[in-house]
């Protein structure tokens, strides 16, 4: 066992570096959250995120094959000798990322389990031991714990596909299908937050025939946006949409291909990733990073909004009302309105000046 080093990466990748003498032959690391392990490690190999921002990260080691998400064309059966499995927020997730292990495991594969205590560790080692019932923990350092199993049994053939799930939701008298994936928000219907913003969509319609849906999740707003303008005779927009995690963008492409939606679906980290101008950005933005509020991308949003709306375009965003939105949008793009609001959630709308 080494001694902890990379005081500046999180906790689980701190305690894979105390632990690097348990990585041997070809590596995979599935969860990377901070592209500056690959500098630590004196290895090659695939390291996989699901965070558009940390996959360019990655891109820039060459000795390593980078990875975005469960679908990434490189995920080649029976490869790995070494598989690093990160602990994912969600329970859900963790078992797709351990079916993925296995896909990638080849013959006598080790499979290293890493995560936090806060993080929910402890209820994961039954996920582990479902599949590697011989899983044993070998380290305990930087809030962590370091699980091991060997000689794993590989189940090649993982598909992303085979965990989608479908969800039908309605609004305002309009129903779409909207795709499912582990770790993906509001996997099991539609959010409260979402509902509203839906609702003032409804009452008063963003205008514009190519619309933005950032932070996109799953692609309800897009999908739902063209479904109601058919319904109600009206022209109907394209609308686009842009998510920093590969599920919703995985989502977002199967649920505008279900319901026959027009838009293309980005990968980015924000809005910096992206060119273009549109007539109208529409969001239900994100303020969680694990189980810590963080605005931190939603202020870059705002700060970043502007450039991309064309001149008398329409920012609409729904946000929880304790969050402090409504400065930053007046700050970055102008006057703005409460289109409604409860105890919860307030739908704001602001207009770029000409």
């Amino acid at each position: 066992m080494q001694s902890l080093s990379g005081s500046g990466l999180p906790n689980s990748h701190q305690a894979l570096l105390r632990n690097r003498n348990l990585l041997s032959g070809r590596v995979a690391l599935l969860g990377v959250a901070s592209a500056h392990l690959l500098s630590e490690l004196p290895f090659s190999g695939l390291a996989l995120s699901e965070h558009a921002g940390v996959f360019h990260a990655l891109e820039r080691h060459e000795n390593w094959q980078a990875c975005f998400g469960y679908d990434a064309p490189a995920l080649a059966d029976s490869s790995y000798d070494s598989v690093v499995v990160f602990l994912p927020k969600a329970r859900a997730e963790l078992e797709m990322r351990l079916a993925l292990a296995r896909s990638l495991a080849a013959e006598n594969a080790r499979m290293i389990l890493i995560g936090e205590k806060k993080e929910g560790i402890a209820g994961a080692i039954k996920q582990l031991k479902a599949v590697a019932p011989q899983a044993s923990k070998i380290d305990s350092a930087r809030h962590c714990q370091v699980w091991r199993a060997e000689a794993i049994d590989p189940v090649p053939g993982f598909r992303v596909q085979d965990w989608l799930g479908w969800n039908r939701i309605e609004c305002s008298g309009i129903a779409i299908d909207v795709a499912g994936l582990p770790g993906i928000f509001s996997q099991n219907g539609l959010d409260d937050g979402t509902r509203m913003l839906l609702e003032t969509l409804a009452e008063q319609p963003v205008c514009g025939d190519r619309l933005l849906d950032f932070a996109c999740g799953a692609g309800v707003i897009g999908a739902w946006i063209q479904a109601h303008q058919s319904a109600e005779g009206k022209p109907v927009a394209s609308v686009d949409g842009v998510d920093v995690q590969s599920q919703a963008v995985i989502c977002a492409r199967e649920t505008y291909r279900r319901n026959r939606a027009e838009g293309t679906i980005f990968a980015s980290d924000g809005l910096s990733g992206i060119d273009g101008l549109w007539s109208g950005i529409i969001s239900n933005p994100p303020f969680h990073t694990g189980v810590k509020t963080d605005t931190s991308m939603t202020e870059q949003f705002l700060q970043d909004v502007k450039r991309h709306l064309q001149p008398g375009g329409e920012l609409r965003l729904v946000a929880n009302s304790f969050l402090p939105y409504e400065a930053l949008i007046k700050r970055y793009i102008g006057r703005v309105e409460r289109l409604r609001e409860d105890k919860r959630f307030t739908v704001y709308r602001a207009f770029r000046g000409q």
